[in-house]
Formats: C-alpha cells, sequence, structure tokens
C-alpha cells in the first residue's frame, strides 16, 4: 500500500490544499496517509475533521520574530527533526510531503536524512525559508508560479489545489457593477480602515455600484461605523464579519479587491476574476508582493502597495478606472483564467505515488 506522510501547516493556506491532495491521494491511489503539524496550527482542527490521522511535533519560527524565539527555534530543530524521524520509522511513508508551514522543514530534512523519497509544494512566488533550505535535496517540486521552480530539483507548475465550485463560475450577468472585498477570515486592517474613506465618492463616480466588504469579526463595529460615517448611500455597500459561500460571493462580482495569498490568487484565477490586489507588506519574504506582481505580469491584476494605499486618492482612481472599464475587466478575467490549474490535486497525487511507488 501506497504510504505518504503530508507535513506542514499553520494556516489554511497550507492546510487546504493539502487536504484536497490526501483526498486524490486517497480516492486515486487508495494511500493511507498521516499528517504531521504543531499544536498552534489550523491543523489541529482541519485534519481531525477531515478523518486523516495527525502526529504532532514542537516547532517554532524562523522568520520575522525576535532574536531569543528564533534562537530557540534553532535550539529545538535537532529535535523536531529527531521527531520526525521516529514517525517516519513508524509509519514507513514512501514519500514525504511539505506543504511549508513550521513542521514541513524538519519533516523534509528527517526524510533527506533517512533517504526516503520527498516532494515540495510551494504556493507562492517566493519561497518560504524551509523550501529554500531542502528544494535542492528533495525528489521533486509542485510550485504554483514559474518562478519558484528555479529553487527546486524536478519542480513541476501544477497550481494550487482550488475548489471545483470556483472553475464553475461564468462572468456576472446583473446590472450595474458589483464590487468584492475581502481581506480572508481575520480581515485586513488596511483594507477596513481605507476603503470608507473612498467609498463615497467611489459610488458617485461608478453609478450603480454596489459594494460587499468582509471585514473580519474583530473589525466589524468599527468597519461599519465607517461606512456608515462617510455618508455614502447605504443601499449600495454592505458589511459582514464573514462570507459564507465564497464562490457565490465570486460570480455575482465584477472586481474583487483583496490581499495576494497564494490560495487568493489561485481561487481569483480559478474562477477568472479581474482583481486589484494589496499585497500584505509584512508578509515573509515578501511573497504576497511576489504573488502580485506575476499576476500583474500576466494581466489579470493591478496592484497597490500599502504605502499608496496612504493615498486615498489612488485608491480611488485605481478603482474608477477599473470599475468604468468594462472591455479592461473582461480582458483581465480571461487573462486569470490562463492563471488556473483544474487538476492540480490529481497531478501532485499522481506525482507523490510515482516517487512513492504507488502509481497504478
Amino acid at each position: 500500500m501506497l504510504r505518504v506522510l503530508i507535513a506542514g501547516g499553520g494556516t489554511g493556506g497550507h492546510i487546504i490544499p493539502a487536504l484536497a491532495v490526501a483526498r486524490e491521494l486517497v480516492a486515486r491511489h487508495r494511500a493511507e496517509v498521516v499528517f504531521v503539524g504543531t499544536a498552534r496550527g489550523l491543523e489541529t482542527r482541519l485534519v481531525p475533521e477531515a478523518g486523516f490521522p495527525l502526529r504532532l511535533i514542537e516547532v517554532g519560527p524562523l522568520k520575522n520574530v525576535s532574536l531569543i524565539t528564533r534562537a530557540r527555534t534553532l535550539a529545538r530543530l535537532p529535535m523536531s527533526i529527531f521527531d520526525c524521524g521516529r514517525i517516519i520509522r513508524e509509519f514507513q511513508p514512501g514519500v514525504v510531503f511539505g506543504v511549508g508551514g513550521y513542521a514541513s522543514g524538519p519533516a523534509m530534512a528527517a526524510a533527506v536524512l533517512r533517504k526516503v523519497p520527498a516532494m515540495a509544494f510551494e504556493p507562492n512566488a517566493m519561497p518560504g525559508l524551509a523550501n529554500r533550505l531542502v528544494g535542492k535535496r528533495v525528489q521533486a517540486a509542485a510550485v504554483n508560479f514559474p518562478g519558484a521552480a528555479k529553487w527546486f530539483r524536478n519542480a513541476e507548475v501544477t497550481g494550487i489545489p482550488v475548489r471545483p465550485e470556483f472553475f464553475a463560475l461564468e462572468a456576472p450577468t446583473a446590472a450595474g457593477r458589483h464590487l468584492l472585498i475581502f481581506g480572508g477570515s481575520q480581515g485586513a486592517g488596511i483594507l477596513n480602515t481605507h476603503l470608507p474613506q473612498v467609498i463615497r465618492p467611489l459610488l458617485e463616480a461608478v453609478p450603480g455600484l454596489t459594494v460587499l466588504h468582509q471585514s473580519g469579526l474583530r473589525h466589524i463595529e468599527a468597519t461599519q461605523k465607517a461606512y456608515e460615517a462617510s455618508g455614502a448611500d447605504p443601499a449600495r455597500w454592505q458589511v459582514r464579519a464573514f462570507l459564507d459561500d465564497m464562490p457565490a460571493r465570486f460570480a455575482q462580482a465584477h472586481l474583487l479587491l483583496s490581499r495576494s495569498g497564494a490560495s487568493t490568487v489561485a481561487e481569483e484565477a480559478a474562477a477568472g476574476k479581474p482583481a486589484l490586489l494589496i499585497p500584505f507588506a509584512a508578509a515573509a519574504d515578501d511573497h504576497q508582493r511576489r504573488n502580485a506582481e506575476a499576476m500583474v505580469a500576466a494581466g489579470a491584476a493591478v496592484m497597490l502597495t500599502e504605502a499608496e494605499m496612504l493615498e486615498p486618492h489612488k485608491l480611488l482612481n485605481a478603482l474608477v478606472e477599473l470599475l468604468g472599464a468594462p472591455e479592461r475587466l473582461a480582458r483581465m478575467a480571461a487573462a486569470a483564467r490562463t492563471q488556473a490549474h483544474p487538476d492540480a490535486a490529481a497531478r501532485i497525487a499522481d506525482r507523490l505515488a510515482e516517487l512513492g511507488g504507488g502509481l497504478m
């Protein structure tokens, strides 16, 4: 039987694609899959809910942390690698799949030391530290952006697994224009602060425009009050803490305004949606900016930096120009589709099965 150890996690951007691959491994190759993660990540909830075993190790961050925290992580790292080696010895996987996040690096290092085939997954245009360290030592890699391939051996541009619903969306048919603003499940402070500053002139400049803004639970009250204080027509905007059905929300939108995390841009590509991207400036290795630049280069998006967001007229002008140019939005939508990978999970699962000796 094919056994696959999937290591990593922390955020949904790591875990959700990994679970999609795990399901394909079970469905296509009847594989046995075990996850390795840490107690601090979303994997502690999402992996058991999906029905997969989860083994926990202790490992901390190295990037964007204090010297004390970094020293503690480095001091603990040999034991983290040892713990992963013990899990590999007990589970006897045919291949180890590192999906990024805290647990990925030690597990991939343990696989290399034990001469177990390993494959890296890199969703961002700029690989994270763990993948940069092991990239030339693993047997293969699945990347989302072609520019990331140079960091790995035998890299294949597979894309990021995305829910099938995003690929089935058609262009909105409603009259007028609809702008969808979202910053992830926790919201994005810069969007919550600066969109209310331009909402009134934006609605005045784009007749028929409606706006739906997802703020995150912590920011819902302040964002709602800021919109109300703007004097903008309340019938044309709505602020919500959460958006429950993102494919349906995408379907209604003519333009998306969002951050540029890897999963976000993958969903935008799958849905064929033009986007105005605001990269998170503090993201590790500036990967959100690099993701946004790749989408801009493809013709699928426009980018504003956080510094540019501090000048309200730049945000307003960018939105008015895009929303007032339906032909341009249509070209951007078509370009976004060219960046989509509907078979990503299946391709990754097949490559893992090949590496693990279980290809049927």
